[in-house]
């Protein structure tokens, strides 16, 4: 555990880059349109990719600062985005009400585009429907899963001594 707390800062970018790569292709390649609570999900690991870089930065700076605290933030970065994604997932399950403003219709397709630069309505995905689902868990339950993974691996290699 200590060489992957020693190299946590890269692992967590890399992490990072690769969740926001995973649902940029599920965008591209699968066509499933981002409701609004999937967009905020993604905007967990922006966040997550910055602290990194910053704290990777600082780490091979001539203060050569320890990265446990950058670890730390990351620890709740990554859990503030596995609550929030866990909402999310909440909503799909009916378990509570998705917020308000994600009541929209359904994909976003190249007709809805046209209507929508000709005046019409744009109807935005909706919150509470889940678009994808594999081994009985939606896509934001496996982004909740994969978060809470990484605010765990945060965590624990900030507690770790570095040496």
């Amino acid at each position: 555990m200590r060489f992957v707390a020693r190299h946590w800062l890269f692992v967590a970018l890399l992490a990072s880059a690769a969740m926001l790569a995973a649902a940029h292709a599920f965008e591209t390649f699968g066509h499933l349109s981002p409701c609004e609570l999937c967009l905020h999900e993604r905007e967990v690991y922006w966040v997550a990719m910055a602290v990194a870089a910053i704290g990777l930065a600082l780490k091979y700076t001539r203060l050569s600062l320890n990265p446990r605290g950058a670890m730390a933030i990351l620890a709740f970065i990554f859990l503030g985005g596995a609550v929030l994604a866990a909402y999310h997932a909440g909503a799909e399950w009916k378990f509570w009400p998705g917020p308000a403003s994600c009541s929209g219709g359904a994909r976003v397709t190249a007709a809805d585009m046209a209507k929508f630069l000709s005046g019409g309505p744009m109807h935005a995905p909706k919150c509470d429907e889940a678009a994808w689902i594999f081994l009985g868990v939606s896509m934001a339950g496996w982004n909740a899963l994969i978060s809470l993974g990484l605010a765990l691996t945060s965590g624990i290699s900030a507690w770790i001594k570095h040496e």
